[in-house]
């Protein structure tokens, strides 16, 4: 059932996806010229995210405490990472932001041509110069008041536990003096794994976005050892949230 189940929800997905893309491109190339930040294509995008979000039928979405970014400042956005479902739910926040995304994206037909359009921030994570270029781009978005999506484990977790913080986002987190503004996702890792195609059982999924943060309210000027405490902060809410779900 799960496999017949699958086959339907990915069939309505990518006809609702490439109607969507024609949509989209066909306003992406009317505001052009007078869109610099690319503005208008990433609110279409967060309508798309929440349409194909809202409209199957496997899972609920519950969302906690999505006031706590306050309208008009600026944030270093982060946010646990269990499944490929996860970029649909963070724009179901209706933030305003610009992702940070591993440049093999940008070879996925559809995502990367978005990518693109949007004027998304692309990284190469094996090449140092492009993570230095990733950063002056960064810094120059955040002082222009756009904030900036990371996913710092850099990949989704195979076992729904929060992994390793790399050290980019903290990095022009105090860089920048910028608020750092947390987010869990907890549900999506049970319908659809790394590496799965067969979308699992009816699931709950949570997101709740934490209280910001200033990075000095840590006490370090240390990019790895911020990562590592934000880590640790991010597993004991984690855990706090799974046991709120069990009562």
């Amino acid at each position: 059932m799960d496999i017949l189940k699958s086959i339907i929800v990915w069939f309505v997905v990518i006809i609702f996806i490439i109607i969507f893309f024609l949509i989209i491109f066909i306003v992406w190339m009317v505001v052009l010229p007078f869109d610099r930040k690319r503005t208008v294509v990433h609110w279409m995008l967060i309508f798309h995210a929440m349409a194909v979000s809202y409209l199957v039928p496997v899972w609920k979405i519950n969302i906690e405490g999505r006031k706590k970014a306050v309208k008009g400042t600026t944030y270093i956005i982060i946010s646990n990472h269990q499944s490929i479902l996860d970029i649909l739910l963070i724009d179901c926040l209706r933030y305003r932001f610009k992702w940070i995304s591993k440049i093999e994206n940008t070879k996925i037909p559809i995502l990367g041509w978005y990518l693109k359009m949007a004027d998304y921030i692309t990284v190469d994570r094996g090449d140092k110069e492009s993570k230095e270029r990733m950063l002056v781009e960064s810094l120059k978005r955040l002082e222009d008041g756009t904030s900036l999506m990371f996913y710092p484990e850099g990949t989704r977790s195979l076992d729904s536990q929060i992994g390793f913080f790399k050290r980019g986002a903290f990095q022009l987190a105090l860089s920048a003096n910028t608020p750092i503004l947390p987010i869990l996702i907890d549900g999506t890792g049970d319908i659809l794994p790394k590496h799965g195609f067969v979308f699992g059982g009816f699931h709950k999924i949570y997101i709740k976005v934490l209280d910001p943060v200033m990075p000095s309210a840590f006490g370090t000027q240390d990019y790895d050892e911020l990562a590592m405490k934000f880590q640790m902060m991010m597993t004991d809410a984690l855990r706090e949230l799974r046991n709120e779900k069990k009562t």
